[in-house]
């Protein structure tokens, strides 16, 4: 993207603004104090989908709006893990075959869900255009969120940094496993050099107990200190529980289905920090926003 196209992009997002957009972020086309959490992983298979859908089950619970933005383009299995079958999905909102209002499905809780397509290879990497019309079409989404939800894909590819540039707060996935782990570093490392975030919050899954869990972040944080002179923080842990799977081949969360098992306790733990906390940014305007997600974005 060259300069005049930056400046053109940004003179777009100024004029909406002062076409009276002001009281809503662009980010998502909700109030500007929703809180935008991505939930995301250096490696797949470490229980990303699975925390983030029960997490956002769980602030709805708690009388929040709130908001599960399947952002695992190609991948998307948040529908699976639900038991839903939505009749539209995120690449018929960007094609422009139907609204946000109708594609977002309405979840156990009161949970909202944004479902992802899967198995289609344009969604695998979006386009600049198509990075735009998804921000049009989240601002054109009128009812007033608290927390929107991303559940990323893993790895570095450019749809998971482009989507973790788009929250606010990031929540790194991790398993005891030494690949999970690697791969983790080099996740923080590229958004931490993008400039995407300088605030990272590690969730150990599958593991025995607290120290092991503890061991696991010290591991992590450790790395991300030596080589990037960045901390990163410790946000809990939820231990390995077979009731995960039992939810899964159910098709329901577990902290609906098995509310009193050992992970639920932990998932809930979590969610309750989430909801004590404040938000981690107050300034994150729409022209800041905008610089983040799309300047600062490796666009064709």
């Amino acid at each position: 993207m060259d300069q005049a196209e930056i400046l053109r992009d940004m003179k777009r997002m100024e004029e909406r603004m002062n076409n009276g957009d002001d009281a809503r972020s662009a980010r998502t086309g909700r109030n500007a104090v929703t809180r935008v959490v991505a939930i995301t992983s250096g490696k797949g298979g470490v229980g990303k989908t699975n925390i983030a859908a029960n997490l956002t089950y769980l602030l709805a619970a708690e009388g929040k709006q709130a908001l599960l933005l399947d952002a695992d383009a190609g991948l998307a299995n948040v529908d699976v893990i639900l038991g839903i079958t939505p009749q539209y999905n995120l690449c018929h909102v960007l094609r422009g075959e139907t609204s946000i209002d109708k594609t977002i499905v309405s979840g156990p809780g009161g949970m909202m869900i944004l479902p992802a397509a899967s198995g289609i290879q344009e969604m695998t990497d979006l386009s600049r255009g198509q990075k735009l019309t998804l921000l049009d079409t989240l601002d054109g989404f009128e009812k007033p969120l608290d927390f929107m939800v991303i559940d990323t894909g893993a790895g570095i590819a450019g749809n998971v940094i482009y989507f973790n540039m788009c929250a606010d707060e990031i929540i790194v996935v991790v398993t005891p496993e030494p690949t999970s782990l690697t791969d983790a570093y080099a996740l923080i490392k590229v958004l931490y050099q993008r400039q995407a975030a300088r605030r990272f919050r590690i969730l150990v899954n599958m593991v025995r107990d607290g120290g092991d869990a503890q061991a696991v972040h010290r591991r992590l944080s450790n790395a991300v200190d030596h080589f990037l002179s960045l901390t990163v923080e410790y946000l809990g842990f939820i231990p390995f529980d077979e009731n995960v799977h039992r939810s899964i081949k159910e098709q329901r969360l577990i902290v609906e289905l098995f509310p009193t098992s050992a992970a639920s306790r932990h998932i809930v733990g979590i969610a309750r920090k989430i909801l004590q906390e404040k938000a981690v940014t107050s300034d994150n305007g729409t022209i800041k926003f905008f610089k983040r997600a799309v300047i600062g974005d490796n666009d064709r």
